[in-house]
C-alpha cells in the first residue's frame, strides 16, 4: 500500500510516462486538459494533412489501383496482402473487409493475409530466412492474375521487395502502400503500383494508409457493381 506522500508522487511507472503530472507539488487538472486536448487537435491536423496530400500526391495511382484490382476480381483473382509489425495488422483488416464487406450489398471477396499464420512464419523465417516469408506463400498460393498488395511504412522492408519480385514473375498484379517517399518499392520493377502517403511520422502514416485502403474497398465495390450493370446489358 502507498502512504499519502508516495501517492502523490505517483508510482514509477507514472513517472515515467506522464513526468508533467509530477512537476509540480500539485496537479493543475484544468493545465493537463488543456495540454491533452492541444495534443489531440495536433494529431487530428497532422492526420488530416496526410490525407489531403496522399490524395494531392497518388491519388490517381488510387483510381487506377482500384480500377485494375476490381477487374481482377471480376475475372477470379483473390488478394494476397502482407507488412510487417504494426502494417501486418492492417494486412489482415483488409482481408477482414474484403471477406466480410463493411458496404451495403458489396459481395465477399477472396483474400488471404499472409502474415496470419504463426506456424508458417515462423517456420520459414527459422528453415529459410524471414526475407523470404512471403515470397515462398505467394509461390504457393499466387496464381496469374491474382493481386499481391503489401503495405510498407518505409517501403524498404526486404522481404516485401522479394515478395513483389515473386509475384511479377508469377504474373500477379502487384500493389504497394508506402510511407516517406515510397522508398525503393517506389522503384522496384516488382511492383506495378506504388501509393505514397508522405509523410515521416509512422503513426500518421499508417493512419493514411488505413485510409488508403478502406477507399480502395469502396471504389473496388463501385468499380464492381458498374462492371456487372455492364455484363447485364451485353447479355441483352
Amino acid at each position: 500500500m502507498y502512504n499519502n506522500d508516495e501517492r502523490d508522487a505517483g508510482s514509477e511507472y507514472e513517472r515515467l510516462f506522464y513526468p508533467y503530472l509530477f512537476e509540480k507539488k500539485t496537479i493543475n487538472t484544468d493545465e493537463v486538459m488543456a495540454q491533452i486536448r492541444h495534443s489531440t487537435l495536433l494529431k487530428c491536423r497532422e492526420m488530416a494533412d496526410l490525407r489531403r496530400a496522399t490524395l494531392e500526391h497518388t491519388g490517381s495511382h488510387i483510381i487506377v489501383a482500384a480500377r485494375e484490382m476490381a477487374y481482377a476480381f471480376a475475372h477470379g483473382a483473390t488478394l494476397l496482402a502482407f507488412g510487417n509489425g504494426g502494417s501486418s495488422t492492417d494486412a489482415q483488416d483488409l482481408v477482414c473487409e474484403l471477406l466480410n464487406p463493411p458496404f451495403p450489398g458489396m459481395a465477399p471477396l477472396p483474400a488471404l493475409a499472409l502474415t496470419a499464420d504463426s506456424a508458417i512464419i515462423t517456420a520459414l523465417g527459422n528453415d529459410v530466412g524471414f526475407e523470404t516469408v512471403f515470397a515462398r506463400q505467394i509461390i504457393a498460393f499466387g496464381r496469374k492474375g491474382d493481386i499481391a498488395l503489401g503495405i510498407s511504412t518505409s517501403g524498404n522492408s526486404a522481404n516485401m521487395l522479394l515478395a513483389f519480385e515473386q509475384a511479377k514473375k508469377q504474373g500477379l498484379l502487384t500493389v504497394a502502400l508506402t510511407g516517406y517517399d515510397g522508398g525503393k518499392m517506389a522503384h522496384s520493377p516488382g511492383v506495378d503500383i506504388c501509393i505514397i502517403s508522405p509523410g515521416d511520422h509512422i503513426p500518421r502514416i499508417q493512419e493514411a494508409q488505413a485510409t488508403v485502403y478502406h477507399a480502395l474497398l469502396e471504389l473496388i465495390s463501385l468499380q464492381l457493381h458498374m462492371l456487372g450493370l455492364a455484363q447485364k446489358e451485353l447479355a441483352r
